[in-house]
Parts: structure tokens; C-alpha cells; sequence
């Protein structure tokens, strides 16, 4: 198939690779512009541009393709017979939705309708979802409104980031378009209703709706006075920017484990022996509660405390466990929070 791929960020690169590898014509690919990164302010490609440009592709970068009539003409004219969204991050108007005869698709990472948006692996971790996955989806106005094509599920462990949840969901995601584009080839063109009955579309129920906004930077700071799980869960699904203060300085939280008696057989064995041995009074939120050599630090929160296993403050490097421990120079009783700024 001649293919037109949208994508940008590193989760959509899986896609675009799987498409070459198959033998699949990419006639373009169409990326966010390049943004200004790092201290330094330089223009920095997409992951997505730079692996096109990598493999020979053409590759545009509209500002809003919605106001760009001379950019969807471009497109228009190469001819393809489908378009591929992989988290391209803009909505596509209807000028050029209509404009390949087999459609447009998304590859979104998410159980459709729940976490429609920007953000659904963050999301899905904050939520503490038992699972996730992705949808194929038919593109049409809305946001993520259209009719699913093929779905799979993957199970969410308690110890898994944003990082390695989405590397599991890019790789899902490639597979599931390569299954979809054969069968949408076969149904042909044609107006979009027919094509969609051909196809078997899953109509989306509006019933268990949710929507993944962007993520803001407050959304990272800890509040030590929520419950050790839902601490634990924002440091996963925020990895690696959750964080919180030491001594007046930002410290990045990267490994958690909740130490919540219920979720014992979930935590790993170290983690799983430290459950109960602290209890929620007396303690004020933040506070180190133990220094566990080798483990790292034991947090009052809520309720059940939750160990801290690393972390990186600011000027440093990542540390875990006893070099935590040393490079902090924490000791029971300190605090963690705003308590502790200068």
C-alpha cells in the first residue's frame, strides 16, 4: 500500500519502521516542527522526523495542518491510498480526512473509549488501570471517537513506569497496524460508511468515557500527604519528571514501591518484607520513617508508608538504594517536601 505516515514522538517510530520493513510504500511522513530543547535552546527534529529522514523519506512539518490549504495539497498529491496516525498531536480536519481512498487510521494507545486524548499511558497508570492497550482505530472529526478496528490488551504491573509501558504499547501498536492494513486493503474504497461495514467496525460506546489531558508541571509534584499508592502510582506514570524537595533542592523520585500490605505479592521481595513493620500514626507526611540499607528510604505518607528506591537530585546522577542513602545523607527523621526548603 502507498502509505502517508503521522507521527512524532518515539512511540510512533516502532510504526513507521514496521511499515518500511513490510514492503509498505511510505509516500511522506508528516511530524510536529522541530522545538527548541535543552539550556541551549537548539532545534531539535522529532523522533519520528529524524527516523524518516534516516530512511530517505520526505517529510513535512506543518504548524497547524488545519490552516495550511497549500500543505494538505502537497499531501494530497502523493497519492496515497491511506493515512497512518501514530500520536502525530494535532486533530486532522475533514479537508484532509477524506483525502485517501482507504481511510485514515490511528494507532492509539489505549481501550477505546477510555483515555481519549493526549496522554492515555500516563493516564492509565495514574488511574492505577489493572490493564491497558491499543485500538486500531478509523479516524473521523471528533477526538478519538471513531470506530475501533482491532483492539488487544496488555496487563499494567504495580513496578512498571511510563517509559516501559510505552515501549511494550509502541511495539503493540506496530504489530496490530500491520494485521489492520491487509484487511482495510481488502475492503476497498468507497464512501466511508460502506467501507466501515465491510471492515466490521466496533461503533465507540460514549458509556466509560474518559479523557487524557495533557499533563501540566504541576502534575509532577509530590504531595506526601496523599496515600502511598497513589504517590507510587504518579511517580510511575510521571517517570522520570515526578518530584518533590530535600533540603531545598528538587529531587527527582524514578523507583517507588508502596508498602501496602494488600498489594504484597505485587512488590518485589525486599519490598514485600518491609510490609507492616510501620505504622500510619505519629508520623508527619514526608518524614523518614527508616533508612534501610541497601533499599533506600521508608516515607511517611497517608497511610501505609512507601519505600524510595531512587531518585536524582538536581546537579546529580540517578542513585539507588545504600548510594542514595549516602549521596542524600538522610537519617531517620528527616522530611521530604516543602517542609524542608530553605
Amino acid at each position: 500500500m502507498r502509505i502517508l505516515f503521522w507521527g512524532t514522538p518515539a512511540y510512533a517510530v516502532p510504526s513507521l519502521e514496521a511499515l518500511v520493513n513490510a514492503g509498505h510504500t511510505l509516500v511522506g511522513v508528516v511530524s510536529q516542527p522541530d522545538r527548541r530543547r535543552g539550556r541551549g535552546g537548539q532545534l531539535v527534529p522529532s523522533p519520528v522526523k529524524q527516523r524518516a529522514e534516516a530512511l530517505g523519506l520526505p517529510v513535512f512539518t506543518p504548524g497547524r495542518i488545519r490552516h495550511e490549504p497549500h500543505t494538505q495539497a502537497a499531501l494530497a498529491a502523493l497519492g496515497a491510498d491511506a493515512s497512518v496516525v501514530v500520536a502525530f498531536g494535532q486533530i486532522l480536519p475533514p479537508e484532509v480526512l477524506a483525502q485517501p481512498p482507504l481511510g485514515c487510521w490511528n494507532g492509539h494507545g489505549s481501550l477505546l473509549p477510555r483515555w481519549r486524548g493526549a496522554a492515555p499511558v500516563q493516564w492509565s497508570l495514574l488511574a492505577g488501570d489493572p490493564e491497558t492497550g491499543v485500538g486500531i482505530m478509523a479516524m473521523e472529526a471528533g477526538l478519538d471517537t471513531g470506530p475501533v478496528l482491532l483492539e488487544r490488551r496488555l496487563r499494567i504491573a504495580l513496578l512498571e513506569n511510563a517509559e516501559s509501558l510505552a515501549r511494550r504499547l509502541a511495539a503493540l501498536t506496530a504489530e496490530l497496524l500491520l494485521e489492520a492494513l491487509p484487511r482495510i486493503a481488502a475492503a476497498g474504497p468507497g464512501p466511508e460508511a460502506e467501507r466501515w461495514r465491510r471492515l466490521g467496525v466496533r461503533p465507540q460506546s460514549s458509556d466509560g468515557m474518559t479523557y487524557a489531558r495533557q499533563l501540566r508541571k504541576d502534575d509532577a509534584v509530590i504531595d506526601w500527604s496523599s496515600p502511598a499508592l497513589e504517590i507510587h502510582r504518579r511517580v510511575m506514570a510521571l517517570y522520570p519528571a515526578a518530584h518533590t524537595l530535600w533540603n531545598g533542592r528538587r529531587l527527582k523520585l524514578l523507583a517507588t514501591e508502596p508498602l501496602v500490605e494488600r498489594l504484597r505479592e505485587s512488590l518485589s521481595p525486599a519490598a514485600a518484607a518491609l510490609c507492616g513493620h510501620w505504622s500510619a500514626g505519629g508520623a508527619a507526611a514526608g518524614e523518614i520513617l527508616a533508612v534501610e540499607p541497601g533499599e533506600g528510604l521508608v516515607v511517611a505518607t497517608a497511610g501505609c508508608p512507601l519505600i524510595l528506591r531512587e531518585a536524582q537530585i538536581e546537579g546529580k546522577r540517578p542513585c539507588r538504594g545504600q548510594a542514595l542513602i549516602q549521596q542524600l545523607g538522610a537519617q531517620r527523621g528527616d522530611r521530604l517536601g516543602p517542609a524542608t526548603a530553605a
